[in-house]
């Protein structure tokens, strides 16, 4: 996704379209406590499993997410294109794939 946004930044930029990619870390959605199934001491396991990849030791409410990418839709953003927001909790950027 990073590298289609990126040519498409590059390739609508002169028609004044900005393209952006959001990487939201686990955030707490139906679907990801579907993932447990029934089980509620499951969903608190995985929730908290998931909460353990993040430095902020905690999962995003849908809120956040939102508001991320609210910011890339409005025109605070409006200088920015071709970029990655990640809004992850440092998930990526602090904690390297090896440790999850």
């Amino acid at each position: 996704m990073r590298q289609y946004a990126r040519v498409w930044a590059a390739e609508l930029g002169p028609r004044r379209i900005r393209v952006n990619v959001l990487v939201p870390g686990p955030t707490d959605t139906p679907g990801l406590r579907g993932i447990a199934g029934d089980d509620q001491t499951q969903v608190a396991a995985l929730l908290a499993q998931m909460a353990a990849t993040t430095p902020l030791h905690r999962i995003a409410d849908p809120a956040e997410i939102a508001q991320a990418a609210l910011f890339l839709a409005s025109d605070r953003s409006s200088f920015t294109t071709g970029s990655e927001l990640f809004a992850d909790g440092g998930e990526v950027q602090v904690f390297p794939a090896a440790v999850r």
